[in-house]
């Protein structure tokens, strides 16, 4: 009789939620670095509010759901995700507070409460008041006749409580003051009353400095600042819906005003306020959340960007132009007939993708365009090129996602620019996001005689572009990316093909070269997944190494823990969410998770296989998805393979090796879901590509 297998324990997965809490720590802690310049300290800072803020918007809010719905396991879920965001918050204002502002403040950066302003820096606000902000204000005491007025997400807003009547004799003790946002939120005073030093204001404290004058003949009593955190995850039954973009327009106005999830006040807040407000809201006890500070941090990018001196911000870095592979000067369709081009941003130019869609537009011979868009931004170069080259009669075809989170109203603005000079807009597959980033160009091209006439019917090469990242030419300088041009008719043709499908919805036939989902990507990594396994199991050397933003889905995770239980070994950099535990013994031990938090976000999507020593037992892929379950079963997504042996050998050298050696960005994950920074000090894997590709 064969004995049995020994049984193995199912593998207790991290919970996201509080792994999305551990990455918003990792980046927190950015801002207690002294090698970081102040400023960019500063920007740490307001990114985690940013983040914090689309947390309690989307997952918070899905666990604020599942406590009412289901009870008291989820209750208790929610209260400890409480704490642990309450105690990242209080770190988060210790910092600004006792760290950051002081030291801006020894380098003349100084933000003046009214307290500190001096007799001539008041007579400045109080004439901007005057002047910029009370004609905007609209006080609203509350009576039967002015009820609580509809705050906005987000939004941030006085409560007052008055002493004495109001111009009717009545005692309403309560009042509500919109901060209009239309206002600069924070304000730089004129050089002539701050000599020698930057002095700055906030919006807040000028109106606090002033509150009486919106009350006349009443005392105030007592106030604080507040804001309201709503669910904004659009709900939309596309089944039902005949108009996507007409009902996502009509959605973005009620998105402002969905269910409270979150009440900030500053700290001084009197109890009697704060329950009003949460009473207000609908909102328990422990949705409060007391801040030691400015509410809403994220509006002091301002400051950033108002801010002078080189010394308080990173050294300023110029993407290497032209990219390896590409000469400059020379027509980009000449050069991709002859090789593929890898591009590394944000270390390379993102200029090369705008000059692929410049040159399309400008080539007379060029004939038709596709482009997905996802993520491009209220202003895009890469738009107004499609714009033009729709006037210019070429056939251009762009899908847009509509249902990008946060940026619905951006991409219904481009879909109606673009439809009106007859750009042919589509928007996908019903149910899915089109998460996958593409481009491509169709060009008619003659192969004669010397004299240039044609000696045979013209034929049509199609040049593509593929992305790890959004066509986005600001991000990608902010954002870690990897993109291919190429001519390759393999990959050409099936980039035509999901055109084809996203277009016309049929049943086409499936790519040979691209990988896509939610047709066949999660099997084909949990196949080679099994490659791997078969092969470690037989003794043979083999490898995992994937970089991703978030790794949380549960088939997948298994596979790789299934993998390394065999013997392979499995390196994974992930920069958000990961629930894979790793060091669990006789289960993940060869696994070993690392995050890198610096100065560019990490954003590329990047796996590598090998399960032999032969060249067609190990493979590389990049791709426009993480390896989560929305991105394997409810999203247009592709990965392809980097077939040329000196490119993926880039890849490898560039965007993996460097991960897997950094020890200076770089935190490490233990299977209690802690993180540990591996060193302050030693390599940066970023720091080294900006050395590299320094032009």
């Amino acid at each position: 009789m064969t004995p049995e297998a020994p049984s193995v324990p199912p593998l207790p997965l991290l919970d996201r939620e509080r792994s999305i809490l551990a990455f918003n720590r990792r980046v927190l802690a950015q801002a207690s670095r002294e090698d970081v310049p102040l400023l960019e300290r500063l920007r740490y800072v307001t990114i985690v509010s940013s983040t914090l803020d689309e947390f309690f918007e989307v997952r918070m809010a899905d666990v604020v759901e599942a406590a009412r719905s289901i009870g008291n396991g989820a209750a208790s879920n929610l209260a400890a995700l409480c704490e642990e965001a309450r105690a990242l918050i209080a770190e988060q204002y210790r910092l600004f507070n006792d760290e950051v502002m002081p030291a801006l403040q020894r380098q003349g950066v100084v933000v003046l409460n009214h307290a500190e302003r001096d007799e001539p820096q008041r007579r400045w606000v109080a004439q901007f008041f005057q002047s910029q902000v009370r004609p905007l204000l609209v006080p609203v005491s509350l009576d039967p006749a002015h009820p609580f007025p509809t705050v906005a997400n987000k939004s941030l807003n006085f409560i007052v409580r008055l002493d004495g009547r109001d111009a009717f004799g009545r005692e309403n003790r309560i009042a509500i003051v919109k901060v209009p946002r239309v206002l600069p939120r924070v304000i730089r005073l004129p050089d002539e009353l701050c000599p020698g030093r930057q002095g700055f204001v906030l919006l807040t404290s000028v109106m606090r400095a002033h509150l009486g004058e919106l009350f006349p003949g009443r005392t105030v009593e007592a106030f604080s600042q507040f804001r309201v955190t709503r669910d904004s995850d659009l709900e939309l039954d596309e089944d039902d819906v005949t108009n996507l973009r007409q009902a996502l327009r009509s959605g973005l106005t009620t998105r402002h005003f969905g269910q409270a999830i979150r009440l900030e006040v500053v700290s001084s807040c009197p109890d009697g306020l704060a329950n009003f407000l949460l009473s207000q809201f609908a909102l328990a006890p422990s949705a409060l959340y007391r801040v030691n500070g400015p509410v809403n941090l994220v509006r002091l990018n301002q400051l950033i960007d108002q801010a002078e001196g080189e010394v308080l911000r990173f050294p300023h870095f110029e993407p290497r132009y032209p990219a390896p592979g590409l000469v400059a000067n020379r027509p980009l369709f000449d050069q991709l007939r002859e090789h593929d081009v890898l591009l590394h941003h944000p270390f390379d130019s993102f200029e090369p993708v705008v000059q692929f869609l410049r040159e399309a537009v400008e080539d007379p011979q060029v004939l038709a365009i596709k482009q997905t868009i996802y993520r491009t931004g209220a202003e895009s170069v890469l738009m107004e090129l499609l714009l033009e080259a729709a006037r210019r009669g070429k056939e251009v075809t762009v899908v847009v996602e509509l249902k990008a989170r946060f940026d619905e109203e951006a991409n219904i603005n481009w879909a109606d620019r673009l439809e009106a000079v007859g750009v042919q807009v589509v928007y996908g597959v019903v149910g899915l996001k089109t998460h996958a980033k593409l481009l491509l160009v169709t060009r008619r091209e003659h192969e004669g005689s010397r004299d240039r006439r044609p000696a045979a019917m013209p034929r049509l090469r199609r040049y593509l572009h593929l992305s790890t990242g959004n066509y986005n030419p600001r991000t990608a300088r902010l954002y870690t990316d990897l993109g291919l041009l190429t001519a390759d008719a393999g990959l050409t043709g099936d980039a035509e093909t999901v055109f084809q499908e996203l277009a016309s919805q049929a049943r086409l036939r499936q790519p040979q070269h691209l990988v896509a989902a939610p047709f066949g990507l999660h099997k084909r990594m949990l196949r080679h997944l099994e490659q791997v396994r078969q092969a470690a199991a037989q003794g043979i050397a083999t490898r995992v190494v994937l970089k991703a933003n978030a790794l949380t889905d549960p088939a997948l995770i298994t596979a790789l823990a299934e993998a390394a239980r065999a013997g392979a070994s499995v390196d994974l950099v992930i920069r958000g969410a990961c629930m894979l535990p790793p060091g669990l013994p006789g289960q993940t031990e060869r696994i070993r998770v690392r995050s890198v938090i610096g100065r560019f976000l990490e954003h590329s999507r990047i796996v590598y296989f090998r399960w032999g020593p032969g060249e067609d037992e190990e493979v590389l892929y990049l791709s426009s998805a993480d390896w989560m379950s929305r991105n394997m079963f409810r999203r247009v997504e592709l990965a392809w393979p980097i077939r040329d042996p000196l490119l993926r050998q880039r890849v490898i050298d560039e965007a993996l090796v460097p991960y897997l050696h950094d020890t200076r960005d770089a935190w490490e994950l233990d299977a209690q879901g802690r993180y540990t920074r591996v060193s302050d000090s030693g390599v940066s894997a970023q720091a080294a590509l900006m050395r590299l590709h320094s032009p």
